[in-house]
């Protein structure tokens, strides 16, 4: 038999078996519908992320088994074992720095035992002689952030989850190839996944002038192929090891109140000098070394701001990086724990709000026992399903006495939390399933009542520009938003 009779019959014989090929398929996909719900059910981090998985994978297994498997991934593989790889770089890096943080460590839990236990979700102390500055907004954080670019001596380290080229992007990469004639290290690290609108020559432009940037390679390795559910999502710029700044603002126009539709932008970052840079930098090095195996030659001598009286440059530090690789949920853990703690004022700002059921309790019982917990949101969304599903979580705490204040005067990106008059937390986590559980992001306490006092101001200014949800407004939500709601928080684990 020649090949094309062989094709000739084997198409008959297809033709002629067709259902019941159909059918033995039909059956091959629901067996794997269920096999990949048992798994989920087995191995998904939360009871909400299970339940959404299992119910899809079963309702419609063609289209979800593989999205499953691309999304549903819980923990990074690798990045944890390439810190703890065969040189054992980070390892031995956090040993050195060991005593040179002994004379400048503090333990705020002295004074205040309910940050008792943060330092453990932290990989370097809580450090004191540190100085803090707001950062509001774009123009004021970028003018900032690049002014201490240009004056860098040594070394720039850059860290975005976007990257565009637009004005601001192309005005960066004139700063960095200055820098790298100068002959100033620059190493930058950006999300493929944020960043990919990022044409392939604005990349190509920064590594001919001698700027090492790099992807941050969440796929690398040959497990990890299809693990496109993590993000890198740290905004980030150190100079000379001296300076830091971290932010919710990424490298686009959209932040200096340029979007067509989401204008103005409302943002913050955090200005910071003294020992808590080091810990930054840290967070840095590791993203750089998964990405690049490899450590840059850094500053690693951590410097003390000089503590004058009056000039606010003894405060109490906390940097806290998290991500998918931590062995525990790092950055869900540290949002509960400052909301139990919380004793007179919780003040919580975020672009989304899709709390798992730990946090909702959380905020149930900081309401319940007399705390002033206001959460604040935008009012015009960038993700309409995620305002959606927030409604869910809105109908749980609002009777209970959480008040939620809508942001009227554009869009609200800021992740900023303050906890009673000591304690404050600006960073790039939301709060959300994403944040909590996908995402590298890095927050920065400060143990500071003058700096707590500069934050409230800030959002005293914040909540003027804001409408109150008052409950008749939630009471009279119809049936079809509350089943849409409850429909879009079931599959919030999957945004």
């Amino acid at each position: 038999m020649g090949i094309s009779d062989f094709f000739s019959s084997s198409t008959a014989w297809v033709v002629a078996n067709q259902s019941g090929l159909a059918a033995a398929v039909a059956a091959f996909i629901a067996l794997l519908g269920i096999l990949s719900a048992l798994e989920a059910i087995l191995k998904t981090r939360t009871a909400q992320g299970a339940v959404a998985w299992a119910i899809v994978l079963i309702v419609l297994p063609p289209l979800f088994v593989p999205l499953y498997w691309i999304f549903g991934r819980r923990k990074f593989r690798g990045y944890a074992i390439a810190k703890r790889g065969d040189t054992r770089a980070i390892e031995d890096l956090i040993r050195e720095l060991a005593p040179q943080l002994s004379n400048i460590e503090t333990y705020p839990s002295r004074q205040d035992s309910r940050l008792l236990g943060l330092n453990r979700l932290s990989t370097l102390p809580f450090t004191r002689g540190n100085h803090a500055r707001l950062l509001i907004d774009g123009e004021q954080a970028f003018a900032d952030m690049f002014a201490h670019i240009r004056a860098a001596k040594h070394y720039v380290l850059l860290e975005f989850y976007i990257l565009r080229n637009d004005r601001i992007g192309n005005e960066l990469a004139e700063i960095l190839i200055k820098k790298a004639e100068e002959g100033v290290s620059v190493y930058f690290i950006y999300d493929e996944i944020g960043s990919l609108k990022l044409p392939r020559q604005y990349v190509q432009r920064l590594r001919a002038a001698g700027v090492q940037i790099v992807p941050f390679n969440s796929t690398k390795g040959a497990g990890n192929r299809l693990q496109l559910n993590f993000r890198n999502h740290r905004k980030i710029v150190i100079c000379d090891g001296n300076y830091a700044a971290i932010s919710g603002m990424n490298i686009g126009d959209e932040y200096r109140h340029q979007h067509p539709v989401l204008t103005p932008w409302r943002d913050t970052g955090l200005a910071i000098t003294g020992p808590a840079v080091q810990a930054v930098q840290l967070s840095f090095v590791e993203d750089w070394y998964w990405a690049q195996e490899s450590l840059p030659p850094l500053n690693w001598t951590p410097t003390p701001c000089d503590a004058a009286p009056g000039n606010h440059s003894d405060q109490q530090m906390l940097i806290i990086g998290t991500g998918p690789a931590d062995s525990i949920e790092s950055c869900a853990l540290f949002f509960e724990t400052l909301i139990h703690q919380a004793r007179e004022r919780l003040w919580i700002v975020s672009p989304y709000f899709v709390p798992d059921t730990p946090i909702i309790h959380a905020l149930q019982l900081a309401a319940m026992r007399g705390v002033d917990v206001r959460i604040m949101l935008p009012e015009q969304p960038d993700k309409l399903i995620i305002k959606l599903s927030s409604f869910s979580a809105i109908r749980e705490t609002l009777p209970h006495g959480v008040q939620f204040y809508y942001y009227q005067c554009g869009f609200l990106h800021q992740k900023v939390m303050l906890v009673d008059d000591e304690i404050s937390v600006v960073g790039t986590a939301n709060l959300d399933n994403r944040s909590f559980r996908l995402n590298f992001e890095i927050s920065a306490l400060v143990y500071d009542q003058g700096f707590a006092g500069e934050l409230t101001h800030m959002l005293e200014n914040d909540f003027k520009q804001c409408r109150q949800l008052l409950p008749r407004e939630v009471a009279s939500w119809s049936l079809i938003r509350r089943l849409a709601s409850r429909c879009a928080y079931l599959f919030a684990p999957l945004q």
